[in-house]
């Protein structure tokens, strides 16, 4: 069903729309197109404009008002941009009625994200998730949405069942999706007894926002290859390493990252490899401190956790990428309010530790620095629940 194969392996140039609302600020929607961005850079496309319009909703029929829609049809035709991609999901008489309009590939950001995960799917499993989610997410959009495709020659958008099924009706969509759950709830058994093999060795997993570092942390702990890059959702399946600190032996898993707007597809398809986050001991929570916005992406991963019901569990925060952290010396005469980057590390590290119900540490995973202490958390940690579970165990320490 996947047809991951290009004909013809062309750059598309695109540009990004997003609205500011009640709900969303000029700050917050900056920030969420600058995602976008590296969203669509991961894609393998080039980010080329960011638009964005006040408005109190979207527009019902094409999502931003008409003046935006022409000048924003000036500067594709101007410019011979490929890709549209919006910020937030669109309907199907949304895609068909802008299509109409800008005469361009049009995308939301569920789109976007479906086709990388598309694109990333390596394992049996994970593309079986993936086209379960995609299947989902273009049921309710049959209608004229992919009218337009016809006459594309692949890309960014086109991958997995978009690309081969144009003419696909709802029934055939139902019984494949259908199919693709039965298929699922076989490999889930196989996973539930590969897990329970496993023995007794305590369960930990590295949760976190994508891009934050948990794949190298990953490879630093159990000097294992795992495929690790500065891109989103380099991860998928979740993979798992036995890990000997001193002489405690656990078992660590690296799961596939979490980020805003999260397509409740994926989040639905995926349920089965997060089991490993269900079935953990302890959570170690990986923040990219480095982030302008780090809080809102640690409040995203808990409301995630909270989905999986396993905000719970024993968790602790790490702190990466202190090396990249950049603070700007406010000058003594400038009465604005500080921002992050006007905090500096040692003060954000205070009011970290102080304010938060989870332990803390603050580590570079590529620079190695506090890696002693990091390791010495999780032992303590993993040595005080085996010691409740197998108190006759203490032999090991």
């Amino acid at each position: 069903m996947h047809t991951n194969q290009i004909t013809e392996k062309v750059t598309e140039k695109a540009i990004l729309i997003g609205i500011i609302d009640r709900d969303q600020n000029e700050f917050t929607v900056k920030d969420y197109l600058n995602e976008l961005s590296f969203l669509i850079e991961t894609a393998g496309a080039v980010p080329v404009k960011q638009f964005f319009q006040k408005l109190d909703y979207p527009n019902p029929r094409t999502f931003i008002g008409s003046g935006k829609l022409d000048e924003i049809k000036k500067f594709i035709e101007e410019n011979d941009i490929d890709l549209v991609v919006f910020d937030d999901e669109l309907s199907a008489s949304q895609f068909r009625n802008i299509e109409q309009e800008l005469n361009c590939k049009i995308l939301d950001r569920t789109n976007l994200i479906l086709d990388i995960f598309a694109s990333r799917a390596k394992t049996a499993y994970a593309k079986t998730q993936v086209e379960l989610a995609q299947y989902q997410y273009m049921l309710p959009r049959l209608t004229g949405m992919w009218t337009h495709l016809e006459r594309q020659k692949g890309g960014i958008g086109l991958r997995g069942p978009g690309e081969t099924e144009l003419e696909t009706d709802r029934r055939v969509i139902r019984e494949r999706i259908s199919l693709l759950k039965e298929h699922l709830k076989k490999i889930d058994k196989q996973m539930v007894t590969q897990r329970k093999n496993r023995g007794k060795l305590v369960r930990a997993s590295l949760v976190g926002y994508t891009n934050v570092g948990k794949s190298t942390i990953m490879n630093m702990l159990s000097k294992s290859e795992v495929f690790a890059e500065n891109k989103l959702f380099a991860t998928l399946d979740t993979t798992v390493r036995k890990v000997v600190i001193g002489n405690l032996p656990f078992l660590l898993s690296d799961t596939v990252g979490f980020i805003r707007k999260l397509p409740h597809q994926l989040v639905e398809s995926f349920k089965s490899t997060l089991d490993e986050v269900r079935e953990s001991d302890i959570l170690l929570h990986v923040v990219d401190i480095s982030h302008p916005n780090f809080e809102e992406q640690i409040n995203i991963v808990n409301q995630t956790l909270m989905e999986l019901h396993s905000l719970d569990k024993p968790s602790y925060l790490i702190f990466n990428k202190i090396d990249a952290y950049q603070f700007i010396q406010k000058e003594s005469d400038d009465l604005t309010p500080a921002k992050k980057e006007n905090i500096s590390l040692n003060d954000l590290k205070s009011s970290w530790i102080a304010k938060s119900n989870a332990p803390c540490i603050f580590i570079s995973a590529t620079e190695k620095t506090n890696l002693e202490e990091f390791k010495k958390i999780i032992y303590d940690k993993v040595k005080e629940v085996h010691i409740k579970r197998y108190p006759y165990d203490h032999f090991l320490y």
